[in-house]
């Protein structure tokens, strides 16, 4: 019924960046939190950032001042701007969006596949 997809990771060197997108697609009628975990080799899976649909936003503390997270509600999209990449930010990022459906009416937290980024001279 609904399909989360990340695109935009990749390799980069530090202190550069990267843009993150995550599109939500399907029988959706409404889509509330949005927002992005990663998850280091070996490490548990971290909250990295989180915005609702009115735009309030939250973020980690390692990344405040480097990293952006915003949203398209039209398009049912959620952005994640990193900058000044470090090393310790290497990580598969995830992206989830807790969405209203229709047929049937349901809320359910939908998860993407995952996003590599890699930073790395």
């Amino acid at each position: 019924q609904v399909h989360v997809v990340e695109s935009g990771g990749g390799l980069v060197q530090p202190g550069g960046s990267l843009r993150l997108s995550c599109a939500a697609s399907g029988s959706i009628v409404s889509t509330y939190v949005m927002g992005w975990y990663r998850q280091a080799p070996g490490k548990q899976r971290e909250l990295v950032a989180t915005i609702t649909g009115g735009g309030n936003t939250n973020y980690q503390d390692s990344v405040k001042g480097r990293f952006t997270i915003s949203r398209d509600n039209a398009k049912n999209t959620v952005y994640l701007q990193m900058n000044s990449l470090k090393p310790e930010d290497t990580a598969v990022y995830y992206c989830y969006g807790d969405i209203f459906t229709s047929g049937p009416f349901a809320r359910e937290t939908y998860w993407g596949q995952g996003t590599q980024v890699t930073v790395s001279s």
